[in-house]
Formats: C-alpha cells, structure tokens, sequence
C-alpha cells in the first residue's frame, strides 16, 4: 500500500463517523494530484439525496479533524460533494450498493482490454456479475474504470418479439 493509499484510509477512518453523525454515509475519499495541487475528495450521500447545506455542515465538521491527521500533510484543495447520478464504482460497497443500476465496465483480459455494459445483477467480495448481451463475471482486480450509468428518459419498449420499437 502507497503512502497515497495509506493517507486516504487513514482519512476514511476518521471522516466516517464524523459524517455518519451527521445522519449521511462517506460514499468515497479520494486524493488526487501533487504538491500544491492536491485535491481531498470527500464524497457523502443519503437516502433522498444530498443538498447544499447537508455539504456546508460535512465541510464545516470535517476540517478541524483533517487539520489534525499527521497523514495528511502539506496543502490541498478539500473538495465535499455528492456521488451525483453516474457515480464511479471503486470498492465491493460500491458494488454491492449499485446492484440493479445499469453499469459501465472497463477490465483487463487475457488479450487486452474490454468494456461491458448492462445491469449489475450481483456483487461480493470478489467480483461482479454484470447482464449486457452476454453475462460477464469480472473480477475486481481486473477492473481499470467502472461507474453507473443513468439512462435518460423511458426505456425502449419492445414488441412481442422482444425487439425495440
């Protein structure tokens, strides 16, 4: 584990009871650049949605304790949001928590790399399991970039046949 990866879990550690208390759950940490230009990505969300000052109340409880966490050193840019509609998919939580969303997976396989999308009909420890035009069992260690995808509008009807109309 990087020292990247050893600050963001760190960070995780201590935001998420913090923000639990705040009746939200810490969906993502994510840290991004370097020196000056780093970027502490905080994401939260609830059931029914996130507003602006459910993101003023995170900022404001979470500062003094990423003030204090020896991890995190030197500036950075703090950045609170909402995983919004397409949110991306990096822990078996987030997987597990996108069961029945249609999905977009990019993976690495024997000869390359590949991308699926459908429905994300099950998720463990392992991997996932995602229904397109075929079924595709894929393993988290082989993902390179997975997220949600909203689809905008009704979905396409079908005839008797099955085929879209």
């Amino acid at each position: 584990m990087g020292t990247t990866d050893r600050t963001v879990t760190a960070v995780r550690d201590a935001l998420a009871p913090i923000v639990a208390g705040l009746g939200l759950d810490l969906y993502d940490v994510e840290l991004n650049g370097s020196g000056a230009a780093r970027t502490l990505r905080v994401t939260v969300e609830r059931e029914g949605g996130i507003d602006l000052d459910a993101i003023t109340d995170v900022t404001r409880a979470v500062s003094p304790v990423l003030d204090a966490e020896p991890s995190l050193t030197g500036s950075y840019l703090l950045e609170v949001s909402s995983p919004g509609l397409e949110r991306a998919l990096r822990t078996s939580a987030h997987f597990a928590g996108a069961r029945g969303a249609t999905v977009s997976i990019k993976f690495r396989t024997g000869s390359g790399t590949a991308r699926v999308k459908g429905v994300l009909v099950d998720a463990d420890d392992r991997g996932c399991v995602v229904e397109g035009d075929e079924r595709h069992e894929v393993a988290y260690a082989d993902i390179t970039q997975a997220r949600t995808v909203f689809e905008w509008g009704p979905p396409a009807r079908t005839s008797r046949k099955g085929t879209s109309v």
